[in-house]
């Protein structure tokens, strides 16, 4: 999965933003442009090919603040469309620079 490909389903609005990500987002007081800004100066940390029905990947960004956000998007490669799957602000307790799950 190419974040590129995201970022361009993004700009022609080609997104769908699931019920699960809309209740993480406000729990985590992020909007939608805090995090549609992530996506687009993040990086993938995690591929999840294997995911169902679409590829999935996690990405790493900030907000224009420099708060790190966490965002798993699935893309459809035959529909350009893309799925934010869920969002979160990393515990740091969990991750290692943002970028690495802690291990135990």
């Amino acid at each position: 999965m190419e974040l590129r490909d995201i970022i361009e389903a993004i700009l022609a609005k080609r997104i769908c933003v699931t019920d699960h990500a809309d209740e993480e987002a406000r729990a985590d007081q992020l909007t939608l442009d805090e995090i549609l800004f992530s996506v687009s100066h993040g990086e993938i940390i995690e591929n999840y090919e294997s995911d169902w029905p679409y590829p999935s990947c996690l990405i790493l960004g900030q907000t224009e603040g420099g708060i790190a956000v966490h965002s798993v998007w699935a893309y459809n490669n035959k529909s350009g469309w893309a799925v934010l799957v869920t969002v979160y602000r990393p515990d740091p307790e969990q991750w290692a620079n943002w970028r690495g799950r802690k291990k135990d």
